[in-house]
Order: C-alpha cells, then sequence, then structure tokens
C-alpha cells in the first residue's frame, strides 16, 4: 500500500525539522568557538573591589591597587592588545601595580622587548612591583627580570617595599614562584617589619594557606589559575592547575588574610576563554573605621 499523503508530509516535515536543529547546532557551535577564541579574550573587565584591611594605616584610607596577572605574552598576545590592556589599567588611576607573573609562555628572550615596551606604559602614582611566576622561571628568568628592569618595575620576589604616608607604613611582599621551588617566606618574614599592613603578592593562590598561618599578612594577590580559562555553566571549570585549584578564582577568606585570585590577562593553550574574560582588578584599600555608637558598617563589595 502506498504512503497516504499525511504519512509523507509529516516525513517531510520531521526531516525539515531535522536539518534546522543540525543547522542550528552547528551556527552555534561555530558561533561559539568564535566567541571564545576571539572575542571574550579581547573583552577586558574591569572588577572593581574595597577591602577593609584591620592593620591598615588611617593614612592609607583609599589607597588604590591594580592587580593584573598571566599576561602570557606570545605570538597570540599582540603588542597593540597588550597595549591596549595597559592604557586600561593606567585609566583605573593606580597608586601601585601589582603584576603576579607568568609574563610569557615560551621564548621569553624573544618576547622580552615586547614586555618591556607594555610595562613602560604603566604610570602608577608610586610604584609597579612583580614577582615571577612558574612559565617565567621554565623559560629563561634572567630575560624577565631583565625587562622589568628596564621597565622601571620592581621586582618583589623574596622581597620587601614598604610604602610610607605621613609616618604610617604599608609594606608590600613579594614570594618568588612556588612551583618552581623557588619561593623563600622565610627571608620574607625576616625583612618585613612587625607593625604596619601587609600585602603578599604571589603567584599561585594556593600559597595562602601558608602566608595566612603566619599571621602577618592582611591580603594575598595572586594569578596563576586563570580562573580556569573555561567555566561550564553548573559545572564550572573543566581543568584547574596545581596550586590554583583550591582557591581559583575572587574573593576568599583565609583565616584572617584576603585573598583575591585574578584571572589574568592572557591564555595557555588552548587560546580560549568562555564565561572567564582578561580581568583587571582595582583594589582600594580601606582602613577600619573608629569604634563609636551609630557608627555605620562599610560595604565591600564589586562592579564589573
Amino acid at each position: 500500500m502506498s504512503p497516504l499523503p499525511n504519512d509523507a508530509h509529516a516525513r517531510a516535515s520531521a526531516r525539515r525539522d531535522s536539518l534546522l536543529f543540525a543547522g542550528a547546532v552547528a551556527l552555534l557551535t561555530v558561533g561559539g568557538l568564535i566567541y571564545a577564541g576571539f572575542v571574550e579574550p579581547a573583552w577586558p573587565q574591569v572588577v572593581r573591589l574595597e577591602f577593609t584591611l584591620p592593620s591598615l594605616a588611617p593614612e592609607f584610607d583609599g589607597y588604590r591597587i591594580v592587580h593584573i596577572s598571566d599576561l602570557h605574552v606570545d605570538e597570540y598576545m599582540s603588542p597593540a592588545r597588550l597595549a591596549r590592556f595597559m592604557r586600561l589599567v593606567n585609566e583605573q588611576n593606580p597608586h601601585t601595580i601589582a603584576i603576579t607573573g607568568d609574563f610569557v609562555n615560551h621564548e621569553a628572550e624573544r618576547f622580552a622587548p615586547t614586555i618591556v615596551t607594555a610595562l613602560r606604559l604603566l604610570k602608577p602614582h608610586d610604584v609597579t612591583v612583580a614577582v615571577l611566576g612558574n612559565h617565567d622561571h621554565e623559560t629563561n628568568p634572567a630575560s624577565i627580570r631583565w625587562a622589568l628592569e628596564r621597565a622601571d618595575v620592581l621586582d618583589l620576589s623574596n622581597t620587601v617595599h614598604t610604602l610610607r604616608r605621613d609616618g604610617a607604613e604599608l609594606h608590600l611582599a613579594g614570594v618568588d614562584s612556588v612551583w618552581s621551588a623557588v619561593d623563600r617566606l622565610d627571608l620574607v618574614l625576616t625583612q618585613l617589619p612587625q607593625h604596619g599592613a601587609a600585602v603578599l603578592v604571589t603567584h599561585e593562590p594556593d600559597f595562602a594557606d601558608i602566608g595566612a598561618a603566619t599571621g602577618r599578612f592582611d591580603l594575598q594577590l595572586s594569578g596563576h589559575s586563570h580562573g580556569g580559562q573555561v567555566r561550564l555553566p553548573v559545572f564550572g571549570p573543566p581543568r584547574l592547575t596545581r596550586l590554583g585549584e583550591k582557591y581559583y578564582t575572587g574573593r576568599y577568606d583565609v583565616g584572617r588574610m584576603i585573598l583575591y585570585a585574578n584571572h589574568g590577562l592572557g591564555m595557555l593553550p588552548p587560546r580560549v576563554r568562555f564565561m572567564c574574560r582578561p580581568e583587571i582588578t582595582l583594589i582600594t584599600l580601606r582602613a577600619p573605621l573608629p569604634e563609636r555608637d551609630g557608627a555605620v558598617p562599610r560595604l565591600e563589595g564589586h562592579q564589573q
């Protein structure tokens, strides 16, 4: 028996629906790859936060630190994109800029001049400080340190730099890469004065457990994790890197210390970002409010 006209119409309609569905899936896939590979990596977000540090002197209330990380300069991170990121950093009017490592993916000697050109664009009121990351040590740390010196960026690795305002002090302490086993917290602690707020700058965020255990640091700034670089709805990052698994994105309270893990500006292969835009973090430090009746608590939050 030949098919009824209604049966033929139903089969044709089903084939049409299947083709439309397949086309929609293909379009979404291609669109998603274009977005993750080209749109989001070039679309930085500025995250604005206020952190109250119990040890911060009133003279440093309102002090602005811009935190960036993981430039991963290579063939993909063009000088033009890098310069645009640096200009956006300057627009935040920072007192200090802190860079938490991984300046290159590979070939440090080749890309060191590009780093110098980019970092020379930075214009903080006080100082730009930096520590190295594991990728820097895996390539050629001497070339990275050369670039930092040429760009007038203070290499904070395993040392302390103290800022002063009207007799008050704010200490910036740097620990070199934990992954590369060149961290010397012991040296840092011997240099760190006993009084005054202290900010710990180190590449790997999971070092926070060790830093917080000293009881000496008010805030730790780190990168390394890239926030996962790809963050799937419901499931989160498919993969996290060692020493960036426990604390991989945003703010954490680790003991009495605040940790902030920045998403970074560059990428590792595969060079895609999804729901994890490149990040520039503006942190405004706040001194504790004087204890008095009716004092209004200071709110801390962020704006993207």
